[in-house]
C-alpha cells in the first residue's frame, strides 16, 4: 500500500505550535510558523497565539515583541490572548516600560484587556520597581468591570514588597476576604517579606503564625521571610526557633533559610551557633554559597575567632565558591581584632590575585591592625599605597562629556 502522507493545515499547524509551547519549546515553536507559508498554511491569530505564548514561557521577550509586530502585515488582528501573552513576556523579561507600551496600544488596537491582561502587567510593575503604577492599575480594574483574583493581589503585594512598603502590603492583604480573595502561601509570603524589608519582624512572625488559621500551609518561601527578618530585627533566638520548627511542619529549609538563620547569629555574636548551622548544612543536603559562607567568617569576626575565620575562608575554593569583597573585608577584621597585624596584610596582598577590590572597610580594617600593634610604618605605607590606587583609578576614568 502507498504511505499515506499528512498535508499540513491549519489545524494540524496550530495544534503543533501549541505542543511545543506547553514544552516549553519557543525555538521550535517559531521554527514551526516559519514553515507554514512555505506549506501553503496561512498562520492565524491562534497560531501566533501559541508562538507568542511558547516565547513568554521561555523568558524570550523580544521574539514575542517581534512576532508582535509581524501581526499587522501578516494580515492576523492580535487579540486581548496575543496582548496578554507578549505582557506576560515582557514582565518575566523584567521589562515594565514595554509592558506598558503594550498596555497603552489597547485601547488603541480595539483589544479590550483582561483580567490575565491585567495580573501580567501588575506583575511587570512590580517587578520593575513600579510600585505606584502597579496599585494605579490595580484600582482601574473595578472601573473596567474586572474582578481582582489572589494572582492580581499576590502581584500588587509583591510590588509593595519590592519597594519596601509594608504598610500597603498589609492593607492590601486586609482588602483580600472582603473582596471574596482566599489568600494562599504566595500572599502571606509577600507580606511578610514587605515586613521583613520595613524591619517589622514582629508583623512577620504573627503573620506566619496565622496562616494555618486560614488554612494556609507555610512553605519554605514564608519560613525564609518570617527567619529573614527576626534577623534583621536582631532576634537570633527566634530565628533559630524557626528554623527548628520547619521539619515538624514538614518543611525543608533551603540555602535562603539557612543564609538568613546564620546571618541572625552573626548579628548575635553567635558564632558558635552560626558554626553548628553550617556543619548542618550538608546533612540537610543544602550546598552554602558565598553568602552562607561570608555570614560565617562575620561571625567570626565578631565572636573574635580569627583562627576559625581565616580556616573556613580557606575551605571557600575547595566548596566551589569563591571569596569576595565582604569575605577578605571579614577576614580582614577578624585578623585586626585579633592583633594578626602581618596576616592582615598578608590578605590584603592577596587581593588583586584574587582579583578582588579592595574598599574603604578592607583597608580601614588593615590600617587598624598595624596601628593597634605600633606598626606605623607599615599603615603609612597603606595609606601611600591606598593615594595611588585612587590617583590611578580617577586617572583611568572617562572625562565627563562637556
Amino acid at each position: 500500500m502507498p504511505e499515506a502522507r499528512v498535508v499540513p493545515n491549519v489545524i494540524t499547524c496550530n495544534a503543533a505550535i501549541s505542543s511545543c509551547e506547553k514544552g516549553g519549546q519557543w525555538q521550535q515553536a517559531l521554527n514551526l510558523l516559519s514553515f507554514m507559508p512555505e506549506a501553503k498554511v496561512v498562520p492565524d491569530d491562534m497560531a501566533y497565539n501559541a508562538a507568542i505564548s511558547a516565547c513568554e514561557k521561555g523568558g524570550q521577550w523580544q521574539p514575542a515583541l517581534i512576532l508582535l509586530s509581524l501581526m499587522p502585515e501578516a494580515r492576523v488582528v492580535p487579540n486581548e490572548i496575543t496582548y496578554s501573552a507578549a505582557i506576560s513576556a515582557c514582565e518575566k523579561g523584567f521589562q515594565w516600560q514595554h509592558a506598558l507600551t503594550l498596555l497603552s496600544l489597547m485601547p488603541v488596537a480595539r483589544v479590550v484587556p483582561n483580567e490575565i491582561t491585567y495580573n501580567a502587567a501588575i506583575s511587570a510593575f512590580g517587578k520593575g520597581g513600579k510600585r505606584q503604577l502597579a496599585l494605579h492599575l490595580l484600582s482601574l480594574m473595578p472601573v473596567a468591570r474586572l474582578v481582582p483574583n489572589e494572582i492580581t493581589y499576590n502581584a500588587a503585594i509583591s510590588a509593595c514588597e519590592k519597594g519596601g512598603q509594608w504598610q500597603l502590603a498589609l492593607n492590601l492583604l486586609s482588602l483580600m476576604p472582603e473582596a471574596r480573595v482566599v489568600p494562599n502561601e504566595i500572599t502571606y509570603s509577600a507580606a511578610m517579606s514587605a515586613c521583613e524589608k520595613g524591619g517589622q519582624w514582629q508583623l512577620a512572625v504573627i503573620l506566619l503564625s496565622r496562616m494555618p488559621e486560614t488554612r494556609v500551609v507555610p512553605n519554605q518561601i514564608s519560613y525564609s521571610a518570617a527567619i529573614s527578618a527576626c534577623e534583621k530585627g536582631f532576634q537570633w533566638q527566634l530565628s533559630l526557633t524557626l528554623l527548628s520548627q520547619m521539619p515538624e511542619a514538614r518543611v525543608t529549609p533551603d540555602e535562603i533559610t539557612y543564609n538568613a538563620a546564620i546571618s541572625a547569629c552573626e548579628k548575635g555574636c553567635q558564632w558558635q551557633l552560626a558554626l553548628n548551622l553550617l556543619s548542618l548544612m550538608p546533612e540537610a543536603r543544602v550546598v552554602p554559597n558565598e553568602i552562607t559562607y561570608n555570614a560565617a567568617v562575620s561571625a567570626f569576626e565578631k565572636g573574635g575567632q580569627w583562627q576559625q575565620a581565616l580556616d573556613l575562608m580557606s575551605l571557600m575554593p575547595e566548596a566551589g565558591v569563591v571569596p569576595d569583597q565582604i569575605t577578605y573585608s571579614a577576614a580582614i577584621s577578624a585578623c585586626e581584632k585579633g592583633g594578626q597585624w602581618q596576616l592582615a596584610l598578608n590578605l590584603l596582598s592577596l587581593m588583586p590575585d584574587a582579583r578582588v577590590v579592595p574598599n574603604e572597610i578592607t583597608y580601614s580594617a588593615a590600617i587598624s591592625a598595624c596601628e593597634q600593634r605600633g606598626q606605623s610604618a607599615a599603615a603609612v605605607r597603606l595609606l601611600d599605597t591606598i593615594g595611588r590606587v585612587a590617583e590611578s583609578l580617577s586617572g583611568s576614568a572617562p572625562a565627563e562629556d562637556q
